[in-house]
């Protein structure tokens, strides 16, 4: 019989994306809606930093093409120990075009693991999407990514 609660066991990005979730809910428990999203972007940062996360805000990744070539870059809201990218809304709803941000984002910088997190409606909602690399980009990747970080 197994003895270990289901928080022993759990992925390490899903126990990440718990606590993010908790922390949203209690941000906007405490600012409502109605904020621009740079004031929710600021106040999980600062209390995910308190816990003890690494948090980047406003992250430049890069965007390479198959062929490894540069093709520009973009601006992740914030990166929670370089493994979960948070795209921040402060819209009425997750919409598709939050999804297909967020994928894109997850496509071009080789992070698996991303949430769209929305403080703009009546509800505070979170959304947790994940990709894995397609075949045969996973070594491009981590040489790109490997690369990138002698540069940060």
């Amino acid at each position: 019989m197994n003895t270990h609660s289901s928080n022993q066991t759990k992925d390490p990005v899903f126990q990440l994306t718990d606590i993010i979730r908790e922390t949203g809910f209690a941000i906007h428990q405490f600012l409502g809606s109605g904020h621009l999203e740079k004031v929710y972007e600021r106040s999980l940062m600062n209390r995910l930093r308190k816990m003890g996360h690494k948090v980047e805000s406003q992250k430049m990744l890069k965007v390479f093409d198959e062929d490894g070539s540069e093709l520009g870059e973009f601006y992740a809201d914030l990166v929670v120990d370089d493994v979960l990218i948070l795209e921040l809304k402060a819209s009425k709803d997750i919409v598709d075009e939050h999804v297909a941000q967020l994928l894109g984002y997850l496509r071009a910088s080789g992070i698996e693991h991303g949430a769209i997190v929305n403080f703009g409606g009546g509800k505070f909602q979170i959304r947790k999407l994940g990709m894995k690399d397609r075949p045969g980009m996973s070594r491009f990747r981590r040489m790109a990514q490997a690369v990138c970080s002698l540069f940060i």
